[in-house]
């Protein structure tokens, strides 16, 4: 156990990683019939009254709305009614099942943490890749304290498993790994991988497959999330008591927004989150999904079942399979493990993107990984629900397209019927004439219908707040009513954007461009209107263009269609000022969109900032390489984190090689970190000889 008062020269005597302990994870062959751990487990009543109320439920809807539609459309609809009824069906559908998602939480069982005794060694995972290293090290350190006073100090351990490629980053964190260290009551081990390949997946593998033998459990966290020790303890214990269960996924609450729109994201999951999270655990029962992060893992079973192989192709459908939690979870299904969401867990915790354009950048690589896949569906053995896992994500991307053609087929129908003139009698011995049919009525109330289906499962999710402690921790039942109110308009006004730009992301992929792999942004700032307007113009124009040839033609049509192009021509301004951390401010001031964990913050996260107001100042570029050898001992608690002796790839040793002849032949050491180019900065810092030969060159 590494103490928290231990010398710097105890602590440069602790190795960056532990010894090895190999866990064999063989890539996984889906076209073949899985290698089962047991037998195929059965759901009980419960999960298949919850499925027939969530999918018959939808299925029902669906029907209803078909039916009234057509009768809308009369005897003998056009070919563009056709079509307008063919994408109409899956969007009402698509309502309706978040509408029954939310029934289907009444059959929710609630999970128990058994006691006893529990000897299972944990290791807390995280993965990060050109990471805020104070913040996301911060986080694992004020964990380390909370695990020691769970008791689970002589069990626990925590890993950071880096892929950053960009050296000041990597430099940076290993400084603010040593300083952890010093504060941590658990071992802090750190390894950061010679070359990145298969991103995260590649990652966890890498590290399951030196050190997996040496833990029992696994808890996965992103670089932006937490789980309380508490929390900790008892999914281990609840995984404990069941040798089935192989992964339980809790359901974190977003923290920490500070624009206004984080802190609306933040405030729908806060309120709305819990009841859906219920109504996804009922009717997935023991057949759960993963969402990559802030889960307990069993490792023997990953291992054994989440080898994930490369799809056949290119990017974007070929190559690493970019949402691999989903496919990781129908791999355990199918293999006879147990895969959970336990919905009652609330001491989970992850960060929001801070405005909508770095949403929109999330999403353009979950739309990616979502579509591959439509290629496992033929997946041998797997489970039904892990199918409709997947369906459902796909869905949830391509209902903007859908969405975006209904709107468009609806204008040229009304284009159709105001430009041309209807012929009452087609035929020349015609007696009585053909009136064009279309129930306005009844298309007006499959409207109301559709709105309150949308609307009711947030009006649920606003009056169960109320009875919760959630109301008096969150400004009073007022101020929630409000707050949604807020939430429903200024989501209504992103919407369009949102459907436009998803759109755009999936015609991007289906076209064959690849997401590529950028780091994420966890802290974000107003952007300029010049990036606003260059990102939204085409969303203005075709906003305001609406609009003419609406007022022009059908005047009514601007009734429904008013949100729509209200969120369209006002997309700069929403997408600028939803991004304002002074209007989140101002906001929160008034008690609007205002969460539980802001009024009364949780332990870890208050402990957490405490830690980063200590850790060493982030490195930046070629000064802050520079600072490394102006610090007394930085360079030694750097190379103390370095791996001994590791196996260069043919590249790696080349880069080598031409950075020590450059740093022979400079006569200073920012001279001869301006010869060196990425890859050879990259060789400097992550060879102990190289940095020795730099650092003693003139400053």
């Amino acid at each position: 156990m590494i103490a928290m008062d231990q010398p710097s020269e105890a602590l440069a005597a602790i190795p960056a990683t532990p010894p090895e302990s190999p866990l064999a994870m063989p890539v996984q062959d889906f076209g073949a019939r899985p290698r089962q751990a047991f037998a195929r487990h059965r759901n009980g009543g419960r999960v298949w009254m919850a499925r027939l109320v969530a999918f018959g439920g939808m299925a029902v809807i669906a029907a209803i709305g078909f039916l009234q539609m057509l009768r809308t459309f009369g005897d003998d609809p056009t070919p563009m009614q056709w079509a307008l009824l063919v994408l109409f069906v899956p969007t009402f559908a698509w309502v309706g099942f978040s509408f029954c998602n939310v029934l289907a939480g009444l059959f929710a069982s609630d999970p128990t943490t058994p006691d006893g005794p529990n000897d299972a060694r944990v290791a807390v995972v995280m993965p990060i890749y050109h990471e805020d290293a104070q913040k996301s090290i911060g986080l694992l350190t004020a964990l380390a304290r909370e695990l020691e006073r769970e008791g689970m100090a002589h069990r626990a351990e925590i890993f950071v498993l880096s892929d950053s490629r960009d050296p000041a980053i990597a430099v940076n964190e290993t400084l603010v790994i040593d300083a952890a260290r010093r504060l941590s009551p658990l071992p802090i081990w750190y390894r950061r991988r010679i070359t990145n390949e298969d991103r995260k997946t590649g990652n966890i593998g890498e590290f399951i497959r030196r050190w997996g033998g040496r833990y029992d459990q696994m808890v996965v966290l992103d670089a932006d999330s937490i789980m309380t020790g508490a929390t900790i303890r008892d999914l281990s214990a609840r995984m404990a008591a069941d040798p089935r269960l192989a992964l339980i996924q809790t359901m974190p609450i977003l923290v920490g927004g500070e624009t206004i729109f984080a802190r609306l994201t933040q405030f729908a999951g806060r309120v709305y989150g819990p009841m859906i999270a219920r109504g996804v655990s009922a009717w997935s029962g023991d057949t759960g999904n993963f969402w990559g992060h802030n889960a307990i893992i069993r490792l023997a079973a990953f291992a054994g079942a989440c080898g994930l192989p490369r799809l056949p192709g290119k990017p974007p459908f070929g190559g690493t399979i970019l949402s691999h939690d989903f496919v990781e979870a129908a791999a355990l299904c199918r293999a006879g493990w147990k895969v959970r969401l336990d919905h009652d867990l609330r001491g989970s915790f992850e960060g929001c993107p801070p405005t909508l354009l770095d949403m929109a950048a999330r999403e353009r690589r979950w739309a990616q990984g979502n579509l591959q896949h439509s290629r496992l569906f033929g997946m041998r053995g797997a489970r039904a629900i892990t199918l409709a896992h997947f369906a459902i994500g796909i869905l949830g991307f391509a209902m903007s397209p859908l969405w975006l053609a209904l709107i468009l087929v609806g204008l040229v129908l009304s284009a159709t019927v105001l430009l041309s003139t209807p012929e009452y009698f087609p035929t020349a011995y015609q007696l009585f004439p053909d009136w064009p049919v279309f129930d306005a009525r009844r298309m007006f109330w499959l409207f109301v219908a559709a709105m309150a289906l949308l609307l009711l499962p947030k009006l649920i999710a606003t009056f169960r707040a109320w009875m919760r402690p959630l109301a008096r921790n969150s400004g009073g039942p007022v101020r929630i009513f409000a707050s949604s109110l807020f939430e429903i308009l200024l989501s209504a006004l992103i919407a369009p954007v949102q459907m436009l730009i998803q759109t755009r992301q999936i015609y991007d992929i289906l076209r064959g461009r690849d997401s590529g792999w950028n780091a994420q942004v966890r802290a974000g700032s107003m952007p300029d209107w010049n990036v606003v307007i260059a990102r939204h113009w085409v969303h203005v124009l075709l906003g305001i263009g609406t609009v003419v040839v609406l007022a022009q033609f059908s005047p009514a049509q601007l009734i429904w269609l008013s949100p729509i192009l209200a969120g369209l021509i006002l997309s700069p301004v929403t997408s600028r000022y939803s991004a304002s951390p002074i209007f989140g401010r101002w906001a929160r001031m008034r008690g609007l969109l205002v969460t539980p964990e802001e009024r009364d913050p949780p332990a870890i996260l208050s402990e957490a900032n405490a830690v980063v107001r200590s850790m060493p100042r982030p490195l930046k570029g070629s000064d802050g390489l520079l600072r490394l050898a102006d610090e007394a001992g930085a360079i030694d608690r750097h190379i103390a984190l370095l791996p001994v002796d590791p196996d260069l790839p043919q590249d790696k040793r080349l880069a080598r090689i031409t950075a020590g002849a450059k740093i022979a032949h400079a006569e200073t050491r920012s001279q001869a970190l301006g010869f060196l180019t990425r890859d050879e900065t990259d060789a400097l810092v992550s060879d102990p000889a190289l940095l020795r030969q730099w650092s003693v060159l003139a400053s």
